[in-house]
């Protein structure tokens, strides 16, 4: 069973992981953390479109509101 986590390590960091390594070793702060920036406006992208969605589904009256919406409720 080893064998198998050993080889979940071995596939993220040795491919996954390792375009990485190169932000690592970057002296600057802005360069090392492009890639969180990225991943954040990409979030927050998704997060606004989906709650247009939202409000779409919601003003066509789409969405049950009811109050017992389980019937263990």
């Amino acid at each position: 069973m080893s064998k198998f986590f050993y080889g979940i390590e071995d596939l993220f960091v040795n491919y996954l992981f390792a375009p990485l390594d190169f932000f690592r070793f970057m002296d600057s702060w802005w360069g090392s953390n492009t890639i969180n920036w990225i991943f954040f406006v990409i979030g927050l992208i998704a997060a606004v479109y989906w709650m247009g969605q939202l409000k779409i589904f919601n003003d066509n009256g789409e969405e049950d509101k009811s109050i017992s919406s389980h019937s263990y409720l």
